[in-house]
């Protein structure tokens, strides 16, 4: 198998593929990018959490029109993964309003994105439907 990199720093490959968010210690709020402090409550200490890899559609939208390169239509969604908000695509399913409703369960999924020059291959993620 050769060897894989994740896409983003906060998906963590292996048996068990998963999102890492940084947790604020003061008041439990989460967010993916690097913090100095807390958006929430300026708290400034934050420790990993392990974001759930179920969740349910909150809010979607079906993107028609993209960059040169990029393939549409796809559906770009944020999923409440138990309390937590995560932003990514809702793949594996035809990016349609039949295949695609608000309350849908979803389940984290990833993929091969590309391979470089060294055989290395980059992983993304997305949500599939659950059912």
């Amino acid at each position: 198998m050769a060897e894989q990199i994740p896409f983003v720093e906060y998906l963590v490959l292996g048996d068990d593929p998963h999102l890492v968010a940084h947790e604020c210690t003061a008041c439990g709020a989460r967010f993916f990018d690097r913090r100095n402090a807390c958006a929430s409550c300026s708290g400034t200490e934050f420790k990993q959490a392990k974001v759930a890899t179920q969740g349910v559609v909150r809010s979607f939208t079906i993107v028609a029109f993209a960059a040169p390169g990029i393939d549409v239509p796809y559906v770009s969604a944020i999923i409440d993964c138990d309390g937590t908000s995560v932003r990514a695509n809702v793949v594996n399913t035809p990016a349609d309003p039949e295949n695609v409703k608000l309350g849908m369960p979803v389940r984290l999924t990833t993929f091969p994105i590309g391979t470089d020059s060294e055989g290395v291959e980059a992983v993304n993620f997305g949500f599939e439907p659950a059912a």
